[in-house]
C-alpha cells in the first residue's frame, strides 16, 4: 500500500511537470502564431498583383493585377473586387468561384476531359506587392520594388545609401577652400564700400561714428579694417583740403576782379576826362587856325593827341569788360562749386549702395555654398553623419498618416519613405541675412562723425 501510494504520487508529479511543459510549449506556439497570424491579414490593394494556382489545372495559372477600381479579371471568373480585402477571403471567393464551373481539358493523346474544380484546389498569393518609394538624402531616390519584411535600412541601401549631394560637384575639400577665400574678400570689399558709405555721408553731413572694430563672426582681421579707415579717413582729409584750397582760389579771384574793376573803372574815367580835354584842345586849335592864328603842325599834334587818348580809352573799356567777365567766371564757380559737389557725392552715394547691395547678395550666396561644401565635407569625413530622420507616409483607412520611424522599423506595400540628414556641426561660415546693421565699421555712436564736425565742405550748406 505505501509502494502503491509512492507510485500514485510520482505518476501524478510526472504528469503535472509533463503538463506543465506542454502548457508552456503551447504558449510559446501560441506567441508564435500570433505574428504570423497578423501578416496574414495583409489586405490587397490597388497596385498589387495576384498570381491565381488550380492544382492539376495549369492552364488557369493567371496572374491577374489589381486595377484602378479595386478588381482583378479570371478566366472563369470574370470580375472580381478584391481591394482592401486579405488574401483567405480573396481565395475562398475565388475557390467558390471555380467550384461551379466545369472545365474542359485535353490531354496529350488529344482526349478532352471534363474537370470539375474544387474549392480546395485554388491558391492565391500575392505575386508582386505595390512599390515602396524613397525620397531625400540617398544617392538614388525614386521607385523600389517591395520585398516582404524589408526595413527602411535594406530601402535605404537599395536606394544607393544616405548621400546629401544630390547635385554632382567638385572636390568639396578645394571647393570649400575656393569659398572661404572668397567669403573673406566679399567681407573685406564689404568693409570698404562701407567705409567709403560712412566718407560720402560725412560729406553730405549724414555721417554716423566710425569704428575700426570688426564683428567677431566676420573673417576681417582688425589690422585691414584699420588700414582701409584710415585710407577713407585720409582720403576725406585730402578732399576737404582740396576743397578749400579750390573756395579759397575762386574767392580769391573774386576779390582781385573787385579790384581790378576799380582800379580800370578809375582809369577809365580819367581817360575819358583826358580824351575830353583832348576834343576841346582840337576845337580851340582848329578855331584859331581858321582865323590864322595858328600854324596847321599845332592842329595837327592836337588832332593826334585825341586819336590817342581815344585809343588809351578804348584799350581801356576792352580790359575793363575782359576783367568783369572773369570776375563773372569765378564767380559763377564759386556759387555752383557746393552744389556740383553735392551732386558728384549723392551720385557716387548711388553707385555705393548699389556696390554694397551686390557684394550682399554675393556674400548670401557664398555662404550658403559654403554652407553646402562643408555639409558634404563632414559627410566624406565621418560617413552619414549624425542619424537620420526617417518618416513614412502610409495611407491609412482615414487617409495619409506620417510615422516617425528608425531605420529598423519595417515596411508595408506603398509606403513613401523620408529620409533628411541632420548634421551637429555647421558650416565654416553660416550665411546670414545682411543687412546695414552687418556694418563692420559701424560704432556705438550716432550723429555726425567727428571728422565731418568742421567740414569746410558743408560750410555754405549749414
Amino acid at each position: 500500500m505505501p509502494n502503491f501510494k509512492l507510485r500514485s504520487y510520482c505518476h501524478v508529479d510526472r504528469y503535472g511537470k509533463v503538463l506543465g511543459r506542454r502548457i508552456r510549449w503551447g504558449l510559446l506556439v501560441l506567441g508564435l502564431m500570433i505574428p504570423v497570424q497578423a501578416k496574414a491579414e495583409y489586405r490587397v490593394n490597388v497596385g498589387d498583383v495576384l498570381e491565381v494556382v488550380v492544382a492539376g489545372v495549369p492552364e488557369l495559372r493567371q496572374r491577374a493585377p489589381v486595377q484602378v477600381d479595386g478588381n482583378i479579371s479570371l478566366p472563369l471568373v470574370g470580375m472580381l473586387s478584391v481591394a482592401g480585402q486579405p488574401l483567405l477571403e480573396i481565395r475562398a471567393r475565388i475557390g467558390a468561384a471555380l467550384a461551379s464551373k466545369v472545365f474542359r481539358q485535353r490531354t496529350v493523346d488529344g482526349r478532352e476531359v471534363v474537370v470539375v474544380i474544387d474549392a480546395d484546389q485554388v491558391t492565391a498569393i500575392v505575386a508582386e506587392y505595390r512599390p515602396v518609394y524613397v525620397n531625400g538624402d540617398v544617392s538614388k531616390p525614386g521607385e523600389y520594388p517591395y520585398r516582404p519584411a524589408s526595413t527602411a535600412r535594406q530601402l535605404v541601401a537599395m536606394a544607393g545609401g544616405y548621400d546629401i549631394m544630390h547635385v554632382r560637384m567638385n572636390n568639396p575639400y578645394l571647393e570649400s577652400a575656393d569659398l572661404r577665400s572668397e567669403y573673406a574678400s566679399l567681407w573685406t570689399e564689404l568693409a570698404k564700400e562701407q567705409s567709403r558709405m560712412w566718407r560720402i555721408k560725412t560729406e553730405l553731413g549724414e555721417g554716423a561714428e566710425i569704428s575700426a572694430v570688426a564683428p567677431t563672426d566676420a573673417p576681417v582681421a582688425r589690422s585691414a579694417i584699420s588700414e582701409i579707415v584710415n585710407a577713407e579717413t585720409e582720403y576725406l582729409k585730402t578732399k576737404q583740403r582740396d576743397y578749400q584750397q579750390e573756395k579759397a582760389f575762386l574767392q580769391r579771384g573774386v576779390r582781385q576782379g573787385d579790384e581790378e574793376v576799380r582800379v580800370l573803372s578809375e582809369q577809365q574815367k580819367k581817360e575819358e576826362e583826358g580824351f575830353q580835354s583832348d576834343v576841346e584842345d582840337l576845337q580851340k586849335a582848329t578855331d584859331l587856325f581858321g582865323k590864322g592864328s595858328l600854324t596847321s603842325p599845332r592842329v595837327t599834334d592836337a588832332r593826334r593827341a585825341v586819336l590817342l587818348s581815344s585809343t588809351r580809352k578804348l584799350q581801356t573799356s576792352a580790359q575793363l569788360q575782359q576783367v568783369k567777365k572773369q570776375q563773372d567766371e569765378f564767380a559763377r564757380k564759386l556759387a555752383k562749386l557746393d552744389d556740383q559737389l553735392r551732386l558728384d557725392l549723392l551720385r557716387e552715394l548711388q553707385d555705393t549702395s548699389l556696390r554694397l547691395n551686390q557684394i550682399r547678395e554675393k556674400l548670401q550666396s557664398v555662404g550658403e555654398k559654403l554652407q553646402y561644401t562643408s555639409m558634404v565635407r563632414s559627410q566624406l569625413v565621418r560617413g552619414a553623419g549624425s542619424a537620420p530622420e526617417i518618416d513614412i507616409i502610409r495611407k491609412g483607412e482615414k487617409g495619409p498618416e506620417r510615422i516617425v520611424a528608425s531605420e529598423d522599423t519595417e515596411l508595408q506595400p506603398g509606403d513613401a519613405v523620408e529620409v533628411a540628414l541632420r548634421y551637429q556641426d555647421g558650416p565654416d561660415a553660416p550665411p546670414r541675412k545682411l543687412s546695414s546693421s552687418n556694418n563692420p565699421l559701424a560704432g556705438s555712436g550716432t550723429g555726425r562723425a567727428e571728422a565731418g564736425g568742421d567740414n569746410p565742405l558743408l560750410a555754405g550748406r549749414r
